[in-house]
């Protein structure tokens, strides 16, 4: 096996704003990509930085693959189940408020 996944799931942050952190790790080194996410002033760096670091945990414990070789080879935002909110508005009316969540695919490869 050359490579393993990781996922996250119903992360509590909007898919377009995960991306924009996603997208600064792909294709990155293991190591290259957790120094990005340690300094990254996002929300969404720190869960993505501890799944990350999960699925090289994981990679070296249950596949006994090298750290140093491992790098990510895909990682991808899905869009995860929307929980739906309702505002007071002027005149006794409401509207929808849509809170969205994320969902995380990272795939470690090794070089």
């Amino acid at each position: 096996m050359t490579t393993t996944k990781a996922r996250l799931g119903d992360l509590r942050i909007a898919p377009r704003k995960v991306r924009v952190v996603a997208n600064l790790i792909r294709g990155k080194d293991a190591a290259e990509a957790l120094d990005i996410l340690q300094f990254t002033v996002k929300k969404a760096a720190e869960p993505l930085r501890k799944l990350l670091f999960s699925a090289v945990s994981n990679a070296v414990e249950n596949h006994s693959m090298d750290a140093d070789a491992l790098f990510v080879k895909t990682i991808y935002v899905d869009q995860g189940t929307t929980l739906k909110r309702w505002r007071p508005r002027a005149m006794g009316r409401a509207t929808k408020i849509q809170k969205f969540t994320s969902s995380v695919t990272l795939e470690l490869g090794i070089r």
